[in-house]
């Protein structure tokens, strides 16, 4: 009895201890000046990428390194929409013969679309303190993975692309 208590305790701390990073680890992605071509980081919260009730005084949750600055801001997302899931190939061949003597062969392909990908669209409002003080707007689709997409704008009307 107390071997299967121990190894319950193993095995449930293995599998903690496997989820922590995944789950407290930030979400890193980068941004590009689509101008100029210079890259930099985009770093949001972890769970914190998800529709909820908003609220707009909550603590800022992404960090946006590029151009020697620092924006720091909030995202917002709302509703669900899909994105386009990714396109399927399949090759099958096959054969198999009887004791009597008879053969079969066949073969087969397939070709398919994926299925949707359930993504949040929303917007991210960062800041950059200092003696210019700077802004960015971004639009963001978001995936249930905390995975995606963005175009972002400066004051100037500079375009950024946003992976993450």
């Amino acid at each position: 009895m107390k071997s299967h208590v121990l190894l319950g305790a193993a095995l449930l701390a293995s599998v903690l201890g496997a989820c922590a990073p995944a789950v407290t680890a930030p979400q890193t992605g980068r941004i590009v000046n689509a101008v100029t071509g210079e890259e930099g980081t985009a770093t949001f919260t972890r769970g914190t990428l998800t529709p909820r009730l908003g609220d707009p005084f909550a603590p800022d949750n992404a960090t946006i390194r590029i151009g020697g600055r620092t924006y720091a801001g909030r995202t917002y997302l709302i509703g669900n929409g899909a994105l386009p899931g990714g396109l399927g190939f399949s090759v099958a061949f096959g054969a198999s013969s009887g004791t009597d003597g008879s053969a079969v062969t066949g073969g087969g392909t397939r070709v398919e679309g994926g299925r949707p990908v359930p993504a949040y669209t929303g917007n991210l409002i960062a800041r950059a303190d200092g003696d210019a003080p700077g802004i960015l707007t971004c639009t963001l689709t978001v995936d249930a993975q905390e995975r995606g997409v963005g175009e972002c704008f400066d004051g100037a009307g500079t375009r950024y692309a946003l992976q993450f």
